[in-house]
């Protein structure tokens, strides 16, 4: 068996320039923003992010990293609009691909499938078509119908956090949202985890997490063990999101980005910058 465990930094070091690279989580939850924070600090440029965005996306966007975005929405889920992503998007400092969320997934899938495109109804007489002229229409091989022929995401590398993996691979995610993860990771030529805690492939031993294991390892290049990794998005059930973080960090949008850098993505101890690991274990939940 392949030992596939590796640094947050190692994971970075394999990316390249021009890559597209889908970021898994959830908004506000679950976002891989250890690995995020690796990637605004190296030389990385002219990337294509493809997300269901947030503070992921705004600091990526605002270390000047984004040539394209692929999204349905940007948003720290507390707070609506992500700030920063508010500002590079209204400054036009990237090309975008806005479109429905479910179309969002649909493009996914098709990359998975091998396939250039899935038909939806999602997007009919809306202005996604019109944003989006590039996106067609098919017309039903059965029927007269026509669908929104959604073209594949395809992926060079997807980057996804979960609550426990271990060496192989293999992977749990405990929080209440697994959402899209697995199809990022189908959708791309290799997907890298990060993971609160790395364990014995025994662990998996039990019927709940087998029941939420949805990314098989075969996908997985690399695991990186970051306790704490995703803050500060949740990562439930371990700890919440940092309500007060996330709103000192949208203020940088307007000043103090510099700051936030220096401060908090080049901290030597991040954990302990941000106030400690009691202190972000005690961070309630999110309640949907």
């Amino acid at each position: 068996m392949i030992n596939k465990e590796m640094s947050v930094s190692e994971i970075v070091n394999t990316l390249e320039d021009g890559m597209t690279i889908g970021i898994g989580g959830w908004g506000g939850r679950r976002k891989p923003m250890a690995i995020i924070r690796e990637i605004v600090k190296s030389d990385l440029r002219d990337l294509t992010i493809a997300a269901y965005g947030g503070c992921d996306v705004g600091m990526l966007a605002s270390a000047r990293k984004i040539k394209k975005l692929i999204f349905g929405f940007v948003s720290l889920d507390v707070i609506p609009l992500e700030a920063h992503f508010r500002r590079a998007r209204s400054a036009g400092e990237f090309e975008v691909m806005e479109v429905d969320e479910g179309m969002f997934q649909l493009g996914l899938k098709a990359a998975a499938q091998n396939l250039s495109f899935l038909p939806c109804r999602a997007g009919l007489g809306t202005d996604v078509m019109t944003h989006n002229p590039h996106i067609k229409t098919i017309q039903d091989p059965y029927g007269d119908e026509h669908f929104v022929a959604m073209p594949a995401i395809k992926l060079d590398v997807a980057l996804c956090h979960v609550t426990e993996a271990d060496r192989l691979g293999n992977s749990f995610i405990g929080g209440p949202d697994p959402f899209f993860d697995e199809w990022f990771c189908r959708a791309a030529d290799r997907a890298y985890l990060s993971c609160e805690r790395l364990v014995d492939t025994a662990a998996f031993d039990d019927d709940h997490k087998i029941m939420r294991m949805p990314i098989e390892r075969n996908l997985i290049a690399g695991v990186a063990e970051v306790p704490f990794g995703a803050h500060p998005t949740s990562s439930g059930p371990d700890y919440g999101i940092d309500v007060a973080h996330l709103k000192a960090y949208s203020a940088t949008a307007k000043e103090g980005w510099d700051n936030y850098v220096r401060d908090y993505v080049g901290a030597e101890d991040y954990v302990e910058h941000v106030g400690g690991a009691d202190r972000i274990r005690a961070l309630p939940l999110p309640v949907f």
